[in-house]
């Protein structure tokens, strides 16, 4: 399956610049970052449990935003990039 995650963290205090950073290093471990707050991620229906499971605990959830949506198999490839986006190679295995 193919997600798009995006997130908005309050960062306006020491705990959220922290917060930030997990949400951030959580995502880089499962997916490619497409722009600063934006990940796209090509997993299975276990991983996203476990995704969506470790974004849960790093948020603060009066504060924080996360939006995941579940796109269609094959939408990454189909993207249309403007500017310097970079075309991320889903196909491929994510080595950390």
């Amino acid at each position: 399956m193919e997600l798009l995650i995006t997130y908005d963290v309050e960062t306006m205090t020491p705990a959220g610049a922290q917060r930030l950073r997990r949400v951030a290093k959580i995502c880089e471990g499962y997916g490619h970052r497409v722009q600063q707050s934006v990940f796209e991620v090509t997993c299975t229906p276990t991983t996203r449990l476990l995704l969506e499971s470790a974004l849960t605990k790093a948020i603060d959830h009066t504060r924080d935003s996360i939006r995941i949506y579940h796109l269609d198999r094959g939408t990454f490839d189909t993207a249309h990039h403007l500017g310097t986006a970079i075309n991320a190679p889903h196909s491929t295995p994510l080595v950390l």
